[in-house]
């Protein structure tokens, strides 16, 4: 194997009721003023705020509280955030929702901890961090998996910039994770959680630095059991079994874990990113949206790797190495479209967009020609460009 750093310190509660540990957990890690972060009003609605709140009132916690995360969350919520911590003397902050909740409470810690810095800087690595606040998580959501990971997306409504980072100030003390917390989730947000996990794990597995056979397979065992349940789960989200397995696929797919000794491609999610940022279209499905077309356009890098793929994932046997890789490569865009989600832009519901517009994407994607993105194959501003095209039907 490839020499690796495997660093995973979040302490993962996981089961039913796992939720009612909240108030135990922030006090063992140090918590006395909390800082509580949440979504929309369906934390509010099934009762679960209130649950979490009245843990903190019960241990003498005090607490304040901010909701209105949105997917692709905002810089000016975080800011806002930072700013109510602050005056409240905040020194935790915990999560109640999914990945952009999550990533929200992780810009607040970074800010609070770092009052003199504009948030900001940490995301266009003008700043590194150095110190944060701690982060607790109730996961609400399967797909981000920034439950236990080492990285945060936030967007930049100023500017319209959607940027990710990564350090491992962003891990969280704890996750507490009840699948029961998912059953009630739109059909939509399962989809997007389902591309998610996959494309974690897949943005890893495309990597150019192989031969690491464990990895590989957790990586291919991870993606056929997503593979297995995802459509269960979008028939019926109150299947436990299905939801806990998606629950605990998604905190393995951004550990860490499915990647060690490879170096991440992460290429289509810096091309979603861009897609999300334009538009405000959901995180997952702006990767389904362009894999496909990545897939292809750099199938001619590795094509046993892509093979393998085939073989160990989609179960493909018969043909050529070149055969059974572009078969994979079909298999995966169809089964997307079997669990509803996009697999180009028309679908994605943006339209085919002038030719303007994607070389504004692509221009973005590559920070005006200040980096390139991936690493499987390094793709430069005219390469980035191609898969937009491909993907612009």
């Amino acid at each position: 194997m490839n020499s690796f750093t495997f660093y995973s310190p979040t302490k993962v509660i996981f089961g039913k009721d796992a939720e009612m540990h909240a108030a135990r957990e922030i006090k063992a890690f140090g918590g006395t003023r909390v800082m509580v972060v949440y979504g929309g009003g369906s934390v509010v609605k099934s009762g679960l705020l209130q649950k979490i709140t009245k843990q903190l009132e019960d241990n003498q916690i005090p607490y304040t509280t901010l909701g209105g995360v949105k997917p692709n969350p905002l810089l000016s919520l975080a800011r806002e955030g930072i700013r109510q911590a602050l005056e409240f003397e905040v020194d935790f902050i915990l999560a109640v929702g999914g990945g952009s909740v999550i990533d929200t409470a992780k810009a607040i810690a970074h800010g609070v901890a770092n009052p003199d810095i504009d948030v900001w800087k940490f995301w266009s690595r003008e700043a590194v961090v150095e110190k944060s606040l701690p982060v607790g998580v109730v996961l609400t959501l399967s797909a981000a998996g920034s439950e236990t990971s080492d990285s945060a997306v936030i967007t930049n409504d100023e500017i319209r910039s959607k940027r990710g980072l990564s350090t491992e100030f962003n891990r969280p003390r704890f996750a507490l994770m009840n699948p029961e917390l998912t059953c009630t989730l739109p059909r939509y947000q399962i989809m997007c959680g389902i591309v998610d996990i996959m494309m974690h794990t897949m943005e890893r597995y495309f990597s150019p630095e192989l031969g690491n056979d464990l990895t590989d397979e957790i990586a291919e065992s991870l993606l056929r059991v997503m593979i297995k349940n995802g459509p269960i789960a979008l028939e019926n989200p109150t299947d436990y079994h299905a939801m806990s397995e998606i629950m605990w696929c998604g905190s393995l797919s951004h550990n860490g874990l499915t990647g060690l000794g490879g170096k991440g491609d992460f290429a289509t999610h810096q091309l979603g990113h861009e897609l999300s940022a334009m538009f405000d279209v959901a995180h997952g499905a702006s990767l389904s949206a362009v894999w496909g077309s990545w897939a292809r356009y750099c199938f001619n890098v590795n094509p046993e790797r892509f093979a393998q793929f085939g073989r160990k994932v989609w179960g493909i046997s018969e043909g050529s190495a070149e055969a059974i890789g572009k078969a994979a490569i079909e298999r995966t865009e169809a089964f997307f479209a079997s669990v509803g989600a996009p697999t180009c832009f028309s679908e994605l519901g943006i339209g085919i967009q002038p030719d303007e517009v994607v070389r504004e994407l692509a221009d973005r994607c590559v920070y005006f020609g200040q980096r390139t993105i991936g690493s499987f194959r390094v793709l430069g501003r005219d390469d980035v460009y191609q898969i937009y095209a491909m993907a612009n039907r």
